[in-house]
């Protein structure tokens, strides 16, 4: 259902880096990038991420109850995200480990302040 999601940057280069390095660990790669966007995917057809400036030409802000979500495969995954985006600089919003039943998931946020979620159920 979901085609891609975006979130919004102030400074590409340092957020084409972490997304580099935080989605390496699934296996996804660059697969499509201008002056103004950078996007990741696993391969075609499958959702990407894409980390943008605002068209607008103002200053990207983190939207309050806005997360992104990425399913991680496995638990092993979750916890190599998670460990990933703290040694990025990405701070603690919620350790791994089990919510509501059969949800794993940990939360940390981008270089941005965007809130991130890996996950698997």
């Amino acid at each position: 259902m979901i085609g891609y999601v975006t979130v919004g940057t102030n400074d590409l280069e340092k957020a084409g880096r972490f997304y580099d390095a935080l989605l390496g660990v699934l296996g996804a790669k660059r697969v499509m990038e201008t002056d103004r966007f950078i996007g990741w995917g696993t391969g075609p057809g499958a959702p990407m991420l894409l980390v943008m400036k605002p068209y607008d030409g103002k200053p990207a802000t983190v939207g309050n109850g806005v997360m992104v979500a990425l399913h991680a495969g496995t638990q092993a995954n979750v916890d190599a995200m998670f460990n990933k985006a703290r040694e990025l600089g990405g701070p603690d919003e919620g350790a791994p480990g089990i919510r509501m039943g059969t949800f794993y998931g940990a939360y940390s946020r981008d270089a941005d302040g965007n809130k991130l979620c890996f996950f698997i159920m």
